[in-house]
């Protein structure tokens, strides 16, 4: 019995191979050995979104949103503060009150004053232009007058013109009548020798004789004296016209002197008005106010009583309705990738996440943001600043992140597979452009 059941082990080729048994935990490692194999092989061929990374901190969008520190204008000392910090405090909100320290602005009445003084000064810039009217008026009084006095000069002239030619006519008459006087009294004289005329008949003549020679000297001197009136007539025309040019010129010249005094009447009037608008801007640099609505945050002076200088820091506030963005740093390789628009997932310090960046549907606590500005040269580090606001249709950023808070964020790009972003991982490249139908390189919004 048993040698013919050897027998026929003997006989079966396989035998052997029947007596040997793989243990069943070493099958159950190499199913899950190639299981493990087959689903790493699978998720090579999972989709991956590419995406650029880099690290920052979040950042007040605006520049009126950042924090900011409140100078003094004037200086002067502290009287009282009204504040402390950590305070929030709204827009015009007193902070603290400063007293004067120079001392031409102690009088407590000195803008009254100034304001009296601009006062008179606009007085006397009247009576000023009342001086100048006059002036004027006296100006064309002397003008009508020169003209009604060259006018009567100029006909008086006439008129001892017409006077020295009646005289000269007189004259030349009386020259005649002495003449012929003369020649009758000769011939008298010789008939008179020849006893053919008596004596009183030549003395009669004689006399009529030096009757005419006297009324001959006598148009004579009639003569020269109109001729000295015409001449004294003509002297007087040239001379009224001097005078009355040279009080036209002083009244002139009393205008102009007058209109250089208005001048700088009106001069120290303006420098006046601009002290007293000084003076009332300055009395309210005593009151130091908020800007904004926002949180006190430190006071650079301390106690009451202490100096400060013009433009010296008094406070630090920080707004509170401020808006975020956050401020990444990227490598010059990845630079082309950002611009306007690209979305972006934002992971803050702080705020519990996980993360996956090839699968930005599957990680939580992240937040959705985009691309608002790219900077055109690099900081001080050698990296290049992206500024990055909310997406409005994402879900809202965490109202407990604060300006300075650390961030690390992801610009969604192309979508791969697994195994081609692996490759490009190794060998280094940057990630894919997408390519439109024009053949322009573009990046996934």
């Amino acid at each position: 019995m048993h040698y013919k059941e050897d027998n026929k082990l003997n006989t079966d080729p396989l035998y052997t191979m029947r007596l040997v048994n793989t243990p069943r935990k070493f099958t159950i490692i190499r199913n899950w050995l190639i299981g493990t194999f087959l689903f790493l092989l699978l998720c090579l061929f999972l989709p991956w979104q590419q995406s650029v990374q880099g690290k920052g901190k979040v950042i007040p969008l605006r520049p009126e949103d950042r924090p900011q520190v409140i100078p003094s204008i004037i200086a002067g000392r502290i009287d009282r503060w009204l504040v402390q910090e950590g305070q929030y405090v709204k827009k015009g909100d007193t902070i603290c009150v400063i007293s004067e320290v120079k001392d031409k602005f102690f009088d407590p009445k000195l803008i009254n004053r100034t304001s009296a003084q601009i006062g008179n000064k606009q007085d006397a810039i009247i009576a000023k232009r009342e001086k100048i009217q006059a002036n004027e008026r006296q100006v064309v009084a002397l003008q009508d007058g020169l003209k009604f006095k060259l006018q009567q000069s100029r006909n008086k002239v006439k008129q001892m013109r017409f006077k020295v030619a009646g005289e000269k006519a007189a004259l030349e008459s009386a020259k005649i009548n002495a003449k012929l006087a003369q020649d009758q009294y000769e011939r008298l004289d010789a008939l008179f020798k020849k006893g053919l005329a008596s004596l009183t008949e030549l003395q009669n003549r004689n006399s009529k004789t030096q009757e005419a020679l006297a009324k001959m000297v006598e148009s004579e001197n009639k003569y020269n004296s109109v001729q000295n009136e015409l001449i004294n007539s003509e002297i007087e025309l040239n001379s009224v016209e001097a005078d009355y040019i040279d009080k036209i010129s002083k009244a002139e010249s009393a205008i102009n002197e007058t209109v250089g005094e208005l001048f700088e009447s009106q001069a120290e009037v303006s420098k006046m008005q601009v002290e007293l608008s000084n003076l009332e801007l300055r009395s309210g640099f005593y009151v130091i106010r908020a800007p904004q609505n926002g949180y006190i945050a430190k006071a650079m002076k301390s106690g009451l009583g202490e100096l400060i200088k013009e433009g010296e820091d008094l406070v630090s506030i920080v707004p509170s309705e401020a808006r975020m963005a956050a401020e990444l740093y990227v490598r010059a390789m990845d630079l082309p990738l950002m611009e306007i628009g690209v979305p972006v997932r934002i992971q803050f310090d702080g705020w519990p996440a996980l993360v996956f960046s090839g699968w930005p549907n599957v990680g939580v606590g992240t937040f959705g943001g985009i691309v608002q500005a790219v900077d055109r040269v690099n900081s001080s580090n050698g990296l290049f600043r992206v500024l990055v606001v909310p997406d409005p249709n994402d879900e809202g950023w965490p109202d407990l992140v604060r300006a300075g808070g650390g961030i690390y964020g992801w610009a969604m790009l192309k979508n791969v597979q697994v195994w081609y972003e692996l490759w490009r991982q190794f060998n280094g490249f940057p990630p894919d452009f997408i390519r439109d139908l024009s053949g322009n390189e573009v990046k996934k919004k």
